[in-house]
């Protein structure tokens, strides 16, 4: 294949970027036509042309293909005779080097430390979340084609697939990144691409202790939690930061001990050595081929592990982590999607009863009380900041009923005139049960740790 079919293929042929930016501060956003659209079509074009009038081997690795890009690049803004600015030129170049090498007008977000996620919808203005808060930018993509081309290159890249028979798709990026798409006729205005970023450092306790999330006392305290293997469920709604505390929080478990972890679209960059990294597997073209979360988990108990990790339960294999927890696997952990600990526990119920089996809901409560120990709440607040805002305990049951209390609690007092929330986390005083268990373990909790002192969050 020629280089210039090469690089076509490899990123599309686009004619426009409907807008763009000439401002340095990423976070000034100014929308309108951009003035040097079709010079840049023109030079995306000259530049396939003089690669390939160069003889370029085809062949070369993504480096060199990269440094023969730029290379060209700068020779033909050289030789041009509009009259172009060193920071036109550069945000030029820039821009170009995106389309051919990166993936167009996401590129940028995707490098830039500030931005968590990335939210595509179609050919209109690409939206970001930075620091918290979702923002309108005044990038997008040109045409539907292009964006699709970006989509399936993403995907191809861990072996799946994104059409009109299948047309949502979980993915991830390089980096670890994950990666959400739906196209037509699903997504009825065009593809739509969600993109949730992960640090590419991954982010250590001490990250959510400057960051607010927890408190030093709460760190201590679920550090002794995983280290005494108590079963642990994290909770909280979409872009909440689950993810983010499941990573943090496995990197208390001991090196010696092996951990199975499951997701659907890998997440997790646990640090230890000894970690088997299970995904699933959707069908193929044919309908076959399809690996579930509860197929991976089933196999994980014959996998001698120390711990399981389910990255989020989402159906019925809620039921085969619950006998998991209950078998001998203490000390596994995983998050789902709810408001309040109690909303994750009706969740949870509801999940066992999807695996279809003729189950009494007194019995699933029983399983669930015995399986679990804590429930931690996160929740991402008003000024896009994410606390922990509970850490409860799992007590047992009364009756029909799964009781439970709080150890730590958030208290919203009230928000500043920058909009920050202004609150701090409590501990309610009451000395959990499982302090007995890792007592036993030889991890005793201080007394003063459940003294009900506040400790204040800026």
């Amino acid at each position: 294949m020629k280089l210039s079919e090469r690089l076509q293929a490899l990123n599309g042929d686009y004619t426009s970027a409907e807008v763009t930016t000439t401002e340095a501060d990423p976070e000034v956003f100014r929308s309108g036509p951009d003035p040097l659209a079709d010079f840049k079509s023109k030079a995306k074009q000259a530049l396939y042309v003089k690669l390939e009038s160069r003889s370029i081997d085809a062949t070369m690795g993504e480096a060199e293909l990269k440094a023969a890009v730029v290379n060209e690049l700068e020779r033909f803004l050289a030789e041009t005779e509009i009259p172009l600015s060193a920071p036109e030129r550069e945000r030029i170049a820039a821009e170009i080097s995106e389309d051919i090498l990166g993936y167009g007008p996401i590129q940028r977000f995707l490098e830039d430390r500030e931005v968590t996620e990335v939210m595509v919808n179609a050919t209109n203005p690409i939206f970001v979340e930075r620091k918290g808060k979702i923002v309108k930018t005044n990038y997008r993509f040109a045409t539907e084609e292009h964006l699709r081309q970006v989509i399936d290159r993403i995907v191809a890249s861990v072996g799946r697939r994104v059409d009109e028979s299948s047309p949502m798709v979980d993915a991830r990026l390089p980096d670890g990144s994950r990666v959400n798409a739906i196209v037509p006729p699903l997504a009825v205005d065009g593809p739509s691409l969600t993109i949730r970023k992960f640090a590419a450092d991954p982010y250590r306790v001490a990250d959510l202790i400057s960051m607010n999330t927890i408190t030093p006392a709460m760190a201590s305290l679920l550090d002794s939690c995983v280290k005494g293997k108590l079963n642990i469920l994290i909770s909280g709604g979409t872009g909440s930061g689950k993810t983010t505390l499941l990573n943090v929080m496995s990197g208390f478990v001991p090196e010696e001990e092996r951990i199975v972890t499951i997701e659907d679209a890998v997440e997790l960059q646990l640090l230890q050595e000894h970690v088997v990294r299970l995904e699933s597997r959707p069908s193929n073209v044919e309908g076959r081929g399809q690996v579930t979360i509860r197929d991976l988990v089933r196999n994980s108990l014959r996998m001698r592990p120390d711990r399981i990790i389910v990255g989020e339960v989402r159906g019925a294999e809620a039921l085969d982590m619950l006998q998991a927890m209950n078998t001998g696997h203490e000390g596994s952990m995983s998050t789902l999607h709810a408001n309040t600990p109690r909303d994750a526990l009706s969740r949870l119920e509801t999940m066992v009863l999807m695996a279809g089996l003729d189950i009494p809901v007194t019995a699933i409560r029983e399983y669930i009380s015995s399986a679990l120990s804590v429930i931690i709440q996160l929740s991402r607040l008003s000024d896009g900041s994410r606390r922990i805002t509970q850490i409860t305990e799992v007590v047992g049951m009364e009756g029909d009923i799964i009781t439970m209390q709080d150890v730590f609690r958030f208290v919203k007092r009230g928000v500043d005139a920058n909009g920050k929330v202004i609150g701090g986390i409590v501990a309610t005083g009451i000395r959990p049960k499982f302090a007995e268990k890792l007592a036993e373990a030889g991890l005793p909790l201080s007394a003063e740790l459940f003294s009900g002192v506040t400790e204040k969050v800026a």
